[in-house]
């Protein structure tokens, strides 16, 4: 029998994340139908009431089912974020239908601010969740009985996942898909939508370069991107100092005011961003990869990146990289 899935929306909810996971897990049936083999998941799209459905844009979605009047089976429940989440968190009957549906379900998502609405309906006490970094202070505050995390791009905890903006909420069907049926199939649906990757959920919501601010200052500026074009160069504070030919101690509060993160942390962002890369895209040695990021010694390489993204480079190359391959790290 196919999983069946509940997907929540509300007025003002973001299209591509209700249409976005409709069409993951339809492609998982499309692609079983391709094979001779019968569907994985049934859909079916809900409001609180029922009926028509006016997403962000302006784009009207009719005939939804009422989640108040839902008394079937159900695997799984995923809930849709939009700016208005959070007030539409507010509405008891709402929450009090969350409640009573996820109490069956044997997982429960949230994409993006969908996490609002689990978390007024009492689902999110004592998990650590993540949501779309400009909204994560507001979650913490209004339930701080919530573990709020907005660096990773999606989390599990238990039977709750919770992803970032619209394009993490891919990466955690994604992995939802891999959890279900296999590797195999999540990489089908991936080259399906053109995907040229699934991040892992530990990854950063932003990269070194949006994660920090431009400098508007042209020496500064021009510092960040010899970091960024020659990871593998000696980027000790001295020898960044030295290029723009000023003390380390000058040289690391002005750093810190033009980007707002320190020299050290941005070098460490920018190498371990451009060493997960090759890791995705070339064939290169673990050693290799580690030397060309300037990480040095393939063992300094491996606590800090398994610090950062809680796998090993081996571990995450068998996940995302081009291909298997033959390595000890």
């Amino acid at each position: 029998m196919p999983k069946e899935v509940v997907l929540l929306g509300h007025g003002g909810a973001m299209g591509l994340e209700l249409l976005g996971a409709c069409e993951v897990l339809e492609l998982v049936n499309a692609l079983r139908a391709e094979q001779g083999r019968p569907p994985v998941y049934r859909v079916q799209v809900m409001t609180r009431d029922g009926g028509p459905l006016t997403v962000f844009g302006g784009v009207e979605i009719a005939g939804t089912g009422s989640l108040r009047r839902f008394r079937g089976p159900l695997d799984t429940l995923i809930v849709v974020g939009g700016p208005v989440a959070p007030a539409v968190s507010e509405d008891p009957q709402l929450a009090a239908a969350l409640a009573r549906v996820a109490g069956r379900a044997r997982r429960v998502v949230s994409l993006c601010t969908g996490a609002f609405l689990l978390a007024a309906a009492g689902l999110l006490d004592g998990k650590r969740v993540t949501t779309h970094w400009r909204y994560g202070e507001e979650l913490a505050a209004r339930h701080p009985a919530v573990v709020v995390d907005t660096d990773p791009i999606y989390v599990r905890d238990g039977r709750i996942w919770t992803s970032a903006g619209i394009t993490a909420g891919i990466d955690l069907l994604l992995a939802l898909v891999e959890d279900d049926e296999g590797s195999e199939i999540a990489r089908d649906v991936a080259r399906m939508l053109v995907i040229f990757l699934r991040r892992s959920g530990g990854q950063a919501q932003f990269s070194a370069q949006l994660s920090s601010q431009l400098a508007d200052r042209h020496p500064i500026r021009e510092l960040q991107q010899f970091i960024v074009e020659h990871p593998e160069a000696d980027l000790s504070l001295e020898a960044l100092a030295r290029r723009v030919n000023t003390s380390p101690r000058h040289f690391a509060r002005t750093f810190r005011a033009a980007t707002g993160v320190a020299p050290g942390r941005y070098v460490e962002q920018v190498r371990l961003e451009t060493a997960r890369r090759r890791l995705e895209e070339s064939e290169l040695s673990v050693e290799a990869v580690a030397a060309a990021c300037g990480f040095g010694s393939a063992g300094n390489f491996r606590r800090v990146f398994t610090k950062a993204m809680a796998v090993s480079p081996l571990e995450y190359r068998r996940s995302f990289g081009p291909a298997p391959l033959d390595l000890a790290v």
